[in-house]
């Protein structure tokens, strides 16, 4: 079959197409044949030997933890009724970038009808966590709420949230494409490349600030975010793709009136991924929401994926198609 590996820890350019040998369902496994792969800015991290949060994997390594496809065949102890379903299946760190891919029974989650393959995989993952850091920030109706990097997988289904919760958002992005994505969701839009971008976030909350936070991105714009959040107000952290994320010193926190939910929150998501996975695919089917996939790449150009998330090109969801 075909995969494509990491052979070296580097830049997009160590992701080298090859072949391997199909897997084979042990004993409380699938086998996938993969339609579609996610792919994750922390994936990129990881493929540079920078994840600070995951071990390295040993090299070479066929990268992708999610896949979605239908079960070829089944290991012993698997009930055979999963045989030609269509599912979203987690393959642990590694895996998923070939035509077919190994997943434990526990990993699999069943694919509902009239829901595409892709788009099941950006509401299972992206959309589980969006789901969760909303669910911990308790937005309200009137609340005013920021989303840095708004146009991204996870932030775009943010703004999606909060505006569905009832409240007022301002999304922020760099570049014109992504404003004009967070626009058409809904949200006033800013560029945080851009001198003064908290004073805009400021004026438009009529001079309190936001009361919710989401900080996927770290470093100054994480801690410009934290100054301007309104007093009483949630500050939220999930990502660091600035390449450090952002820390408060409690003591800070408490003079400023300011609820901070660290990025260890996200330690505790994996028992609900399940839950906010199905909540997030029944309010797309509703209507609510919907995942933006902003581009698609063929297997062998799984570099390519790469660097569109890492060089800040990327909108949405990315994903490879199969």
């Amino acid at each position: 079959m075909r995969v494509v590996r990491v052979m070296a820890f580097g830049g997009p350019e160590v992701l080298v197409a090859g072949e391997a040998p199909d897997p084979v369902a042990k004993a409380g496994q699938v086998v996938v044949d993969v339609a579609v792969a996610g792919v994750t800015f922390v994936e990129t991290q990881i493929r540079r030997g920078l994840d600070k949060w995951h071990a390295k994997p040993s090299l070479p390594y066929v990268p992708g933890g999610l896949v979605a496809g239908r079960v070829s065949s089944v290991g012993a102890q698997v009930d055979p009724a999963w045989l030609g379903r269509r599912v979203v299946a987690g393959t642990g760190e590694v895996g998923g970038f070939a035509e077919r891919a190994a997943a434990e029974v526990e990993e699999l989650f069943p694919v509902p009808d009239g829901l595409g393959l892709p788009e099941a995989v950006a509401l299972h993952s992206d959309g589980s966590t969006a789901q969760g850091l909303a669910e911990n920030a308790d937005i309200g109706a009137g609340d005013w709420v920021l989303v840095e990097a708004a146009a991204g997988g996870v932030g775009s289904l943010l703004v999606q949230l909060a505006r569905a919760a009832g409240a007022r958002v301002v999304g922020a992005a760099r570049g014109a494409r992504k404003l004009g994505l967070i626009r058409e969701l809904g949200a006033l839009a800013v560029d945080y490349t851009e001198p003064g971008w908290t004073e805009r976030v400021v004026e438009a909350t009529g001079g309190a600030g936001p009361d919710v936070v989401f900080d996927g991105v770290g470093g100054q714009i994480g801690r410009a975010a934290f100054e301007v959040t309104a007093r009483g107000g949630r500050f939220s952290v999930h990502g660091a793709s600035s390449g450090e994320a952002t820390l408060i010193d409690p003591a800070e926190a408490r003079a400023k009136g300011v609820n901070v939910i660290g990025i260890e929150q996200l330690f505790a998501f994996r028992p609900n991924v399940e839950r906010w996975a199905e909540r997030m695919m029944s309010q797309a089917a509703a209507g609510l929401v919907r995942p933006v996939i902003g581009q698609t790449f063929p297997l062998e150009r799984a570099a390519d994926a790469h660097a569109a998330i890492e060089n800040r090109t990327a909108v949405g969801k990315t994903l490879l198609l199969i």
